[in-house]
């Protein structure tokens, strides 16, 4: 069965969200971690409600709600699943502090009650007012995937005719660094556009928020087709990796030399990127090989941004020289508007391959639209 994506939104460290140009101004930084660029909230949601609401809550909320703007005919889906590994760290931190601080006495429970991973989703359908399916999937690297499975599930067994799906995660001082510590992220700062420079240990934190409008009806406005979605857990070797992927491919009919695109999952790493650049000598031998971590950093539903950033490759018909460079995209200065350079090409498969840690491997089938 075929799924479309009728809408999305993405806020994300680039200028993502909104009616803004397609990464054509990307955003650079200097240091070991990637904060979201935020919008304008008091459009989006309403002040009261506002004041009760951490960060991620607002950044979920609000690119559903634009999600769903951009929908224009569905003011409520049937259904909405979220996929978060962290939750709301932000609340879990301000609740564990007081819960020291005032040695677990009047503690206020507001914190512990926002903190809870579901947070984004039922707030999201508080204020939609919508009454049907809602769940949320805690599944670390596999989080935004398994919302995406349960959504695609939903429209093929015609329990809803439209899914909004979501994948976010937010970092804070204390989770950035305890990761610190445990090698994740780099130690000194670096430019997420050399990121790709040379190896080494660790990666950029990163954060974000995307949302799609997911349906079994296509019209003219949609931005692609999501033909199919699989994980696979700690893979004994990059052989067993190829398997998989090739795997994959034949079961939609088609094989690697139907793939235009293929958008990666490499963060700068050096031991978590062997594994591209071995893919890239044998099963993705001749491909284009794209990567996206140095534009939004390094998270659990990192994935999310990868397909926001697939289905407006298909819906425009450009590149962004940002990641067709290969990542080693310069802040030329000196050379005019660089970023407003897109490459046109014709794109109409794309594969998004991933792995977190290593250990949850991911790969998702985007084409675009017939005509």
């Amino acid at each position: 069965m075929s799924v479309y994506i009728r809408a999305t939104a993405c806020i994300s460290p680039q200028k993502t969200f909104g009616s803004v140009p397609f990464l054509t101004a990307p955003v650079a930084y200097t240091g070991n971690r990637l904060g979201c660029v935020e919008p304008d909230y008091r459009d989006l949601i309403d002040g009261r409600l506002m004041r009760r609401m951490s960060r991620i809550i607002k950044m979920g909320v609000a690119a559903a709600s634009w999600c769903l703007r951009e929908a224009c005919a569905v003011s409520s889906p049937d259904a909405i699943v979220t996929g978060t590994a962290f939750g709301c760290l932000e609340d879990t931190g301000v609740f564990l502090s007081r819960l020291i601080d005032q040695q677990e006495e009047m503690l206020s429970p507001t914190a512990f009650i926002q903190s809870t991973h579901n947070t984004v989703g039922g707030q999201i359908a508080l204020m939609l007012q919508c009454h049907r399916y809602n769940n949320t999937f805690v599944h670390r690297g596999f989080s935004f995937e398994s919302a995406l499975l349960d959504g695609l599930l939903l429209l093929e067994e015609n329990e809803a005719s439209n899914v909004l799906v979501g994948g976010l995660d937010e970092i804070t001082d204390t989770s950035h660094a305890i990761m610190t510590r445990f090698g994740l992220y780099r130690r000194l700062p670096v430019s997420n556009f050399e990121l790709f420079a040379a190896d080494s240990k660790g990666t950029l934190a990163g954060e974000g928020a995307a949302f799609f409008l997911l349906t079994n009806r296509p019209s003219a406005n949609d931005y692609a087709r999501l033909e199919g979605v699989t994980t696979f857990y700690k893979p004994a070797d990059v052989p067993a990796i190829e398997n998989r992927i090739l795997s994959f491919l034949g079961s939609h009919s088609i094989g690697t030399g139907d793939i235009d695109l293929v958008i990666t999952g490499q963060n700068g790493d050096e031991k978590g990127d062997t594994v591209y650049r071995q893919l890239q000598g044998t099963v993705f031998k001749d491909k284009v090989l794209a990567p996206y971590k140095h534009l939004c950093g390094e998270y659990p539903t990192s994935t999310s941004f990868a397909l926001w950033l697939a289905a407006n490759i298909l819906k425009t018909g450009t590149v962004p020289e940002v990641i067709d460079s290969g990542g080693r995209y310069l802040d030329r200065r000196d050379s005019g508007n660089p970023g407003e350079r897109q490459n046109k090409r014709r794109v109409r498969r794309i594969l998004v391959y991933n792995h977190h840690q290593q250990v949850h491997h991911s790969l998702l089938l985007i084409s675009a639209m017939e005509g």
